[in-house]
């Protein structure tokens, strides 16, 4: 590959730089840096992050081709500023075995737009009886380090500290979805006014405080690490915040919508908000922002989750659950907590790239913008405004809840390993 000048970038929202890229690493950060026959790309005071990578994707292949596929998810990704993704074991097949992760994994090999690690099924089926093949998922090609039955919560106890002692044999990670499920059965969102006034079924804080209480106390007892995926609640950030002052190994991802949006918008009993673990209220909302400031939450992770339009364009009890969310991401970010104060651009490369690859043992992936280190690179301008247009996104679903929304910034490159997926903002 030739020689990539990017000049004049805000390298972490810093005073501008030039970063030279030789081939798959970065050879030099600095000022007037030149090369001869280099690709120039004009920054004009872009803000540059290392790559961003995503702990909770749902790429829906194999079996929901419909919804997405590794390939169109993967362009999504390149498209909102990410060079690695970490893709959910609920498919079709589910990723339960070596051989399904490996298909997924060479999938992302294939289409090259970022980097795709499969995360594999803690129990057989998602069904929460038996413990998957978590050591030869491990062992596979895929390399499995990741295991979780999100969009499930393994509720048994037992199963749970089996899986904990299990993956602590190789350094890996149980991502709890947290949810009791007999708390929500029936469940439309979040418990509350709002849905006392409307009439549909609500989803507890409580569902979700109980079982991350649980699981951080069988972590401690086993020494083992646990991952909480989608906290959504303020009394979630307590307990995380308990377990860590305790030393208890423990990581919290919170989502982008659940930093921005509420309950509230229920009231229009339009789908594209039903989501779980559920829109919850402003004090929540207010909550989850400060504690991924304060670093209570370690990361921001999309829970991308497309569906087929059959699927949201209906009445909100047949309605499927979840939100795309890989090309609005660091937009939303950027307004909730870097336009209020609460991050700054180092913050955000910390939350958004660094942590989520350091969980999740991304090689490659979250290093610091210096020489020597791999070009996995997101180029943003954080001067853009624009509304929301999902017939432009990358993705095969079109669920967005941002249609129409204002929302600051825009990722214009994406460089994987030097190669650029994005230029101009348009796939390469």
């Amino acid at each position: 590959m030739s020689k990539i000048l990017i000049r004049g970038a805000k390298v972490l929202g810093g005073e501008p730089q030039d970063v030279l890229i030789d081939g798959a690493v970065i050879e030099a950060v600095g000022t007037g840096l030149s090369a001869e026959g280099a690709e120039v790309v004009e920054a004009d005071g872009k803000v540059l992050l290392p790559g961003l990578v995503d702990l909770h994707t749902h790429l829906r292949e194999p079996g929901r081709e419909d919804s997405e596929t590794v390939l169109t998810g993967t362009r999504a990704a390149a498209s909102g500023g990410y060079t690695a993704v970490f893709a959910m074991a609920n498919t079709f097949p589910v990723a339960d075995t070596a051989g399904v992760v490996e298909q997924v994994y060479r999938l992302g090999q294939e289409h090259g737009y970022c980097d795709v690690q499969p995360i594999g099924a803690v129990t057989v089926g998602l069904e929460g009886k038996k413990l998957a093949e978590l050591g030869a998922m491990h062992e596979s090609a895929a390399g499995v380090t990741v295991f979780s039955d999100d969009g499930k919560c393994v509720d048994d106890a037992v199963i749970m500290r089996r899986a904990l002692e299990y993956v602590k044999a190789f350094g890996g990670v149980v991502a709890q979805h947290a949810q009791e499920p007999r708390l929500t059965e029936g469940a439309q969102m979040n418990e509350g006014v709002v849905s006392a006034e409307l009439g549909l079924g609500g989803w507890p804080a409580v569902a979700e405080e109980s079982i991350i209480a649980r699981d951080v106390l069988l972590a401690e007892h086993v020494g083992s690490r646990v991952h909480i995926c989608h906290l959504s609640t303020a009394g979630s950030v307590e307990i995380v915040r308990w377990a860590k002052s305790r030393g208890i190994d423990v990581t919290a991802e919170v989502t982008p919508h659940h930093l921005l949006l509420t309950d509230e918008l229920a009231r229009t009993y339009n789908p594209v908000y039903k989501v779980n673990p559920p829109l919850r209220t402003e004090r929540d909302v207010m909550a989850l922002r400060e504690a991924l400031a304060d670093g209570t939450i370690d990361i921001v992770a999309t829970d991308h989750a497309p569906h087929p339009h059959e699927d949201k364009d209906c009445e909100w009890a047949a309605a499927a659950m979840g939100m795309v969310g890989l090309e609005t991401a660091l937009s939303v970010v950027q307004q909730t907590m870097v336009e209020t104060g609460l991050l700054d651009w180092a913050g955000v490369a910390d939350r958004m790239s660094v942590k989520p690859a350091r969980i999740g043992r991304a090689q490659g992936h979250g290093r610091p913008v210096s020489a020597g280190e791999p070009a996995n690179l997101t180029l943003v301008d954080t001067e853009y405004r624009g509304a929301v247009d999902p017939a432009g996104f990358a993705s095969r679903s079109r669920n967005t809840p941002y249609e129409g929304r204002e929302l600051p910034g825009r990722v214009t490159h994406t460089w994987l390993r030097g190669k650029a997926t994005l230029v101009d903002g348009k796939l390469a």
